[in-house]
């Protein structure tokens, strides 16, 4: 029996790596897009492939719709099939509304938002065939409760949760789920360089008191693509200590 396949998009770090590692574990093969750095989408396809599965790397800027075609056509060529997608990959540029100039906008959306559509409308063409499929979109927290300096990502996530519950209208029928993940303050790279006491505030406001960790929101993803859940769509969950509570 064909295992099933899942792209993750900006699958080479974070949260990425974390999603792309915990759909290997779980039997499948991983398509992992990577945008710039692709010794890290190699290592991550090297940690995925230790279970067993296939990985393939594709390197591409989820902003352009060709590259977008050019990931899922990788996927379809080497696997013939695509059962799962994770909209993962996104980008910020903060700065206060008054500050933040309309290109630093349209860059956050066309990345965040215009890519996810893009390729869930690529994507669901072969799912409808398949009259099966999972998709999940990375939300955020900052995209349910906003966030001072954020107002293109915050716009773009919430755009995220929008588009997925539409999604989730128009697939059900043909057996297709698109769910959302929103995290909260995840420990990635960037929150380790704000320093301890800048972490420490953050985390005093959060109910559970500390950052949530990349494989706990891989979990949440990993629950969304199992066949077993497909009662579940339209849905956002938060993996955020309590936040949006």
């Amino acid at each position: 029996m064909d295992r099933e396949v899942a792209i993750i998009t900006g699958g080479s770090r974070g949260i990425g790596r974390a999603v792309a590692i915990a759909m290997a574990k779980r039997g499948r093969d991983v398509v992992i897009n990577y945008s710039g750095n692709e010794g890290a989408a190699k290592d991550t396809a090297k940690e995925c492939m230790k279970s067993g599965v296939k990985a393939v790397v594709v390197q591409g800027d989820v902003a352009a719709h060709e590259d977008c075609v050019k990931i899922l056509d990788r996927a379809v060529n080497e696997f013939g099939r695509v059962d799962i997608l994770v909209n993962n990959a996104g980008i910020t540029k903060d700065n206060l509304m008054m500050r933040m100039s309309a290109e630093d906008f349209d860059s956050v959306l066309n990345t965040n938002l215009r890519g996810p559509f893009i390729l869930m409308k690529l994507t669901s063409k072969i799912m409808m065939k398949q009259r099966y499929g999972r998709i999940i979109n990375m939300a955020s927290v900052s995209g349910i409760l906003g966030n001072i300096g954020q107002a293109n990502y915050a716009a773009s996530k919430a755009g995220i949760i929008g588009l997925t519950k539409t999604a989730a209208r128009e697939l059900a029928s043909r057996n297709i789920t698109v769910n959302a993940v929103a995290p909260g303050f995840i420990e990635t790279d960037m929150t380790r360089a704000m320093g301890q006491k800048i972490l420490d505030e953050m985390c005093s406001q959060i109910p559970v008191k500390r950052q949530g960790q990349a494989e706990e929101v891989a979990n949440a993803v990993a629950f969304f693509a199992d066949k077993e859940n497909g009662y579940v769509t339209g849905q956002v969950l938060c993996v955020d200590g309590g936040m949006c509570m």
